[in-house]
């Protein structure tokens, strides 16, 4: 399958690296190697993407950041707080309604198109 164009995974960042943090804090490299994995490799967030938001989530008390030593050096885990889950939860819907609408719009004009070919 081909990778998800970079505007449709851009819209959705948020609720996708909130997602991965539900039941547990990860660090950055494996927050974006749990989003290629489970989405087998349709989504390809660069570090240099990743990083931004996670410094805005955890600005917004979305996600709290703590450092941790780890087997080779520190890395800094990611949870998500109370408030995270709530952003999830309201994003999560509202995707939900917008895939929704984007559904019922694409399928009638999908439609016609292939019984005017």
């Amino acid at each position: 399958m081909r990778p998800f164009h970079a505007d449709l995974i851009r819209s959705s960042t948020d609720v996708l690296v909130l997602a991965t943090l539900v039941g547990q804090a990860r660090y950055g490299y494996e927050i974006l190697q749990t989003l290629r994995r489970q989405s087998k490799g349709q989504v390809g967030l660069s570090a240099g993407s990743l990083y931004p938001i996670l410094h805005r989530l955890e600005v917004e008390g979305a996600v709290r950041g703590s450092w941790r030593e780890g087997t080779t050096r520190r890395r800094r885990y990611y949870a998500l707080t109370a408030r995270g889950r709530r952003l999830l939860r309201d994003k999560a819907a509202e995707w939900e309604r917008f895939s929704g609408l984007v559904d019922r719009l694409l399928k009638p004009a999908l439609g016609s198109l292939s019984s005017n070919s």
